[in-house]
């Protein structure tokens, strides 16, 4: 399957080498243009032998198709680890489990204990992020 493949770059390469100007062989061009085209504009030719323009539509700027720039949000996207976590933290709200911070169940006190835990945490990291603000 490779094997074609390299045949004919193989055989490919003396026809690029033929086109190539005898006179320029081996020297870089002298200027490189990029130009970002506005709609309606044509690519300006070089000046000289010597240069190389490059011009792109300005409309399109990006390599990437636009229906695949940004992609909406779904629910099939979502990783199951997400998924998961997300139930688990509801059904601790609602105090169903153990680790929930409700009178509701024999276990409740354990999720307050961790509750005010992750509270003093998030609190602790807002304290950073306003101090590394404030300088």
């Amino acid at each position: 399957m490779l094997r074609p493949f390299i045949t004919a770059v193989l055989l490919a390469l003396p026809a690029v080498a033929v086109a190539q100007d005898a006179a320029t062989q081996g020297q870089p061009p002298e200027r490189i243009r990029s130009i970002l085209l506005k709609p309606g504009e044509k690519c300006p030719p070089a000046a000289n032998e010597n240069e190389v323009v490059v011009c792109a539509p300005s409309e399109t700027p990006y390599r990437i198709p636009r229906q695949f720039r940004q992609a909406p949000y779904s629910p099939a996207s979502n990783s199951w680890v997400n998924r998961v976590e997300a139930i688990d933290q509801v059904s601790r709200v609602n105090g169903a489990v153990p680790g929930s911070c409700s009178v509701v169940g024999s276990a409740g006190f354990s999720g307050c204990v961790q509750q005010m835990i992750q509270n003093w945490a998030a609190e602790r990291r807002q304290a950073k992020k306003d101090a590394v603000g404030e300088r």
